[in-house]
């Protein structure tokens, strides 16, 4: 919670424009970082004059939104702290080669694996909470404990978001109304303001930008994908996202991963991408069925990074070039 922006507390916790009202915190120029960089930003002499307490500052907001939520009724029996995934078998029968694995909020978990091998049930699994009742024999816990019935059959309160390949929409909606009807479905107070946060969150990861007045039906693939990423980060209450494939998506999928942890999502991709690979904590990989190893990122493949970054790079910028009818030249792009 404490890595959220302010922009982000506000849509997550209208109620907290009252203590920023309270305790005369002008907070207008600063959404886009924390709470704690705000309070950094004061000078000595505005600390004086202001006669602010900073560390009692830093604190008493958290309390401040513990305390509101109980008083509201917010119940907190969806907070999710862990997602621990227990072996099963393969297609085989053979054991899985791990003991368990533990998933916290805002980490990213890849799975690879050939073409076939298995990563979509193992997506599927969570989002069914598996309990040894699906082929592979795999169990899932919550908070370290066997997940209420609930999550499979409740449309209310979901789990777990699922990203995939394809987003086609069929509504005859504009952006701004869909968006707006996901908001108003959650009981957000301002769906207005939260629906171009979405819109513009989306437009950094697309590679061509929309508008809220953008029929919804008229979104290429890229844009449809974009959008319900930022929308997940920023409107859903699904506290795990499962993506399958995100490299196919035609968007800026480091931009989408850091938005999603942002938010404090838990997220596990499928995917043949090294660099999405090596971006995540940890990675799965699959092999007939089951899990045959569970590899925490070394040092050396962080380093990695650096040179796929620059390769990536240069295909996205060919990709722009030939989108746009240029003339692909070695000198401007290497």
């Amino acid at each position: 919670m404490k890595n959220l922006t302010l922009s982000q507390l506000l849509i997550k916790y209208p109620f907290i424009t009252d203590y920023f009202e309270q305790n005369n915190l002008e907070i207008a120029g600063y959404e886009n970082g924390t709470f704690e960089e705000y309070l950094r930003h004061f000078t000595r002499e505005q600390i004086e004059d202001k006669a602010l307490d900073i560390e009692r500052l830093s604190s008493d907001l958290w309390i401040f939104i513990e305390q509101m939520e109980s008083f509201l009724g917010i119940e907190k029996e969806n907070e999710v702290r862990s997602l621990t995934i227990l072996p099963g078998k393969d297609k085989y029968g053979n054991p899985e080669q791990f003991e368990k694995l533990t998933i916290l909020p805002s980490q990213i978990i890849s799975i690879v694996g050939p073409t076939g091998s298995g990563k979509s049930r193992l997506l599927a699994d969570i989002e069914w909470t598996a309990n040894a009742d699906t082929p592979t024999g795999r169990s899932i816990l919550i908070n370290d404990q066997e997940p209420d019935r609930k999550w499979r059959y409740s449309s209310n309160n979901k789990l777990v978001a699922q990203l995939s390949q394809n987003m086609n929409f069929v509504m005859d909606l504009s952006v701004k109304e869909f968006i707006e009807m996901h908001a108003q479905s959650r009981m957000i107070s301002n769906p207005e303001e939260v629906a171009n946060k979405i819109i513009e969150a989306a437009n950094k990861l697309a590679g061509e930008n929309f508008t809220i007045d953008t029929p919804i039906t008229s979104l290429s693939g890229g844009q449809s994908r974009a959008l319900m990423i930022a929308d997940t980060a920023i409107l859903s209450t699904s506290p795990i996202v499962l993506i399958d494939e995100i490299e196919n998506a035609g968007i800026d999928r480091q931009k989408a991963l850091e938005l999603l942890v942002s938010e404090e999502k838990i997220v596990l991709m499928a995917t043949h991408d090294p660099l999405l690979a090596l971006i995540a904590d940890k990675r799965i990989v699959i092999k007939n069925g089951g899990i045959h190893a569970v590899l925490e990122t070394s040092q050396e493949e962080k380093n990695l990074l650096n040179d796929f970054d620059k390769i990536d790079s240069v295909m996205r910028n060919a990709r722009q070039k030939l989108r746009a009818g240029e003339i692909l030249k070695k000198d401007e792009l290497f």
